[in-house]
Formats: structure tokens, sequence, C-alpha cells
């Protein structure tokens, strides 16, 4: 069977070690709203939306220059019919070395056609993923949202 999930990739001329500590940075190319910590194993922290709307993510698995995994153990999204649809979904980045370049292979887990926040999630995933997070990292500045006043 197919994998449904939401899969983004790409390949950028930088190193592993600079592909990994920009994931870590979720502040530079996903959302400038961040409280806690996103950068080592067992970090949590919490992403917010505006509103009462929030996403709470624990780093389940970091190995340095090669794979991270977040699972999201709450999350409030109130434009949804479940609100806590990402509950229990897991993200996953993968870094390889290919020739002299560096491959980014993303996953949410959880994040399938069936649920209802798919389409709109899949384009915020190619903005922050493919867009921002790609331009993070090979041209030094994303583009996340910025922080709420």
């Amino acid at each position: 069977m197919e994998n449904q999930n939401y899969n983004a990739t790409f390949t950028v001329s930088q190193s592993a070690n600079k592909v990994f500590e920009s994931i870590n940075t979720v502040t530079k190319w996903w959302t400038e709203n961040l409280e806690g910590s996103s950068e080592k194993l067992n970090d949590e922290f919490k992403l917010l939306w505006g509103g009462d709307n929030f996403v709470s993510i624990k780093i389940i698995e970091s190995v340095p220059f090669n794979k991270i995994v977040w699972h999201v153990t709450d999350c409030y999204l109130e434009w949804l019919k479940d609100k806590h649809e990402w509950t229990n979904t897991k993200m996953s980045f993968e870094i390889s070395t290919i020739d002299n370049s560096t491959q980014l292979h993303f996953t949410h887990i959880g994040l399938v056609p069936e649920v209802e926040c798919y389409n709109d999630c899949v384009k915020g995933w190619d903005q922050y993923v493919k867009g921002s997070l790609l331009k993070l990292i090979a041209e030094g500045e994303g583009q996340p949202q910025k922080r709420k006043q």
C-alpha cells in the first residue's frame, strides 16, 4: 500500500550539520510564536497560532545530522471539527548525504488524505518545509510566521 502520509523531499548543497541545525531553529522557519525549546532530545515546545490555537510538541528522537522526530502531545486547532486532530501525530525529518549534497525527507505521520486538515495542511507544510525551511538552509533566511504582538 502506498504511503499516504504527507511527504516532502528536497536536496541542498549544504552540510547535514547545517540542515540539522536549521530544523532545530523552528523560530527561523515555521513560527516566531514559540514557547519552550526545540533543539535537543526530550525538549518540549508549544507553537502558538493566535486565539486558543496551539500545537505542543516533544522531540522524541534526535540523531545529530541524521534524524529528528517530533511527537505532537496536544493541540487545539479551532477551525477543525476535531480540534485535536494533530494530537499523537509525528513529524519525521530524515537527513542523508548524497555525493556533495544533503537530502531532507520530511514526513508528517498521521496527516493522511482521510483527515479534515489534509488539503489545507499540505499547503501549509509546502509553504513552511519546501519554502521557508529550504530558504533558511540554502540562503540563510527563512520566512516564519511573525511574532504576534
